[in-house]
């Protein structure tokens, strides 16, 4: 995929107007999470993504392993991204479902690992909720009822 396919892809799935808000949400997102997770981590993950993509999680960074929260994280995304938080916190999990499929599955897992789940407090397992439900197409199909409805009559 490259990097017109993988912005094209993120803003149908985030129905988004145009191409500047599409890019900022997605440098939102991964600049966010590659402050967030180690440089080598980093590297790993945007290996296998478009090489503008790439570079906002590895250049764009100037400091990796940062230890912040998921609600830090959202605020962040959302104050780089100019959305209000709730918004943003969706855009981060459908990109990062994008990222998935894109990804080798190892390093993907790394970076779920990499992210604690604490079910006493906000936590990281909020980023994968779209994946935990098996993906954008099947979470959308979940939310729309899926697919074409018989016709009564």
């Amino acid at each position: 995929m490259n990097f017109d396919e993988f912005t094209g892809e993120v803003q149908h799935r985030l129905e988004l107007p145009g191409t500047g808000e599409t890019v900022r949400a997605i440098r939102a997102t991964l600049m966010t999470l590659g402050q967030r997770i180690p440089d080598g981590a980093a590297e790993d993950l945007a290996a296998s993504l478009p090489m503008e993509i790439r570079w906002y999680m590895t250049g764009a960074v100037d400091e990796h392993g940062q230890r912040f929260d998921w609600r830090e994280f959202v605020s962040r995304v959302s104050e780089i991204e100019g959305n209000d938080p709730s918004e943003a916190a969706y855009h981060a999990r459908v990109i990062v479902d994008l990222v998935r499929t894109q990804v080798p599955q190892s390093d993907f897992r790394q970076l779920r690992d990499q992210l604690p789940e604490d079910r006493r407090d906000e936590n990281w397992e909020k980023l994968f909720e779209v994946v935990d439900a098996g993906g954008w197409g099947d979470a959308e199909e979940a939310q729309t009822g899926g697919g074409p409805q018989p016709e009564n009559g």
